[in-house]
């Protein structure tokens, strides 16, 4: 159902699933100032560790980040 309704609206249906629902709204709940403990809890995980590879926020780098690199 997922797969079909993203191509319905243009979007590649291999580049989402339905645990990219589930990244998107842990994600959005942490960046709002969620605790990872609830964060868990809502997703009905028994481990937070499980939850922290939904949150897609750490994946972001800034430039700052990448600018310590020096060769």
């Amino acid at each position: 159902m997922v797969k079909r309704r993203c191509e319905a609206v243009g979007i590649e249906p291999a580049l989402v699933c339905n645990h990219s629902f589930r990244a998107s709204g842990i994600t959005a709940y942490m960046a709002a100032g969620g605790s990872i403990e609830t964060a868990a809890e809502i997703a009905g995980h028994a481990s937070t560790e499980t939850t922290k590879l939904y949150d897609r926020s750490v994946k972001v780098v800034s430039r700052g980040e990448i600018e310590r690199i020096r060769f």
